[in-house]
């Protein structure tokens, strides 16, 4: 019977570990998600200054 017990307690175990997991990998993802949309910010950014620049005619 002690065996029970004890595969239960590493059964829940693991299931903590992976809840935390699960937890601790959405948050990266948001954070990733975050970071993509500030760098798309910023290429429409450089996208509009480049757009901007006039290069003047040899001729």
């Amino acid at each position: 019977m002690m065996w029970v017990w004890i595969f239960l307690g590493i059964a829940v175990a693991g299931l903590i570990t992976m809840a935390s997991y699960a937890v601790w990998l959405a948050h990266k993802v948001s954070d990733l998600f975050s970071e993509l949309q500030t760098l798309g910010k910023r290429a429409e950014e450089l996208a509009d200054l480049v757009s901007q620049v006039a290069i003047p005619s040899t001729e």
